[in-house]
């Protein structure tokens, strides 16, 4: 099944996103299944959330894989909301 993860940050939590986005990065390369991930912006073009698709048995396997994002662990963010997802268009 695949799932999205709307991750919404903390106000002004930019130097939480930057201090651990290099291991943000190394766990999302580290898991198989994720199809699409990113951050989302605000208007002047800084990182304020982000955007994953990933494939996960089930939304509580989907729940504990989002528990273990270095993000996640260091109170990046406001807000998670997950849903299971399906595609319909694109590669």
């Amino acid at each position: 099944m695949l799932f999205a993860f709307i991750c919404t940050d903390k106000p002004d939590a930019l130097d939480i996103r930057m201090a651990n986005r290099p291991a943000h990065l190394e766990w999302l390369d580290s898991t198989p299944g994720v199809y699409i991930a990113g951050p989302l912006l605000d208007e002047g073009q800084t990182p304020c959330g982000s955007i994953l698709v990933v494939e996960h048995e089930d939304i509580e396997a989907a729940s504990q894989w989002a528990a273990q994002d270095p993000y996640a662990q260091a109170g990046l963010f406001e807000s998670v909301a997950i849903r299971e997802w399906k595609k319909v268009i694109g590669q």
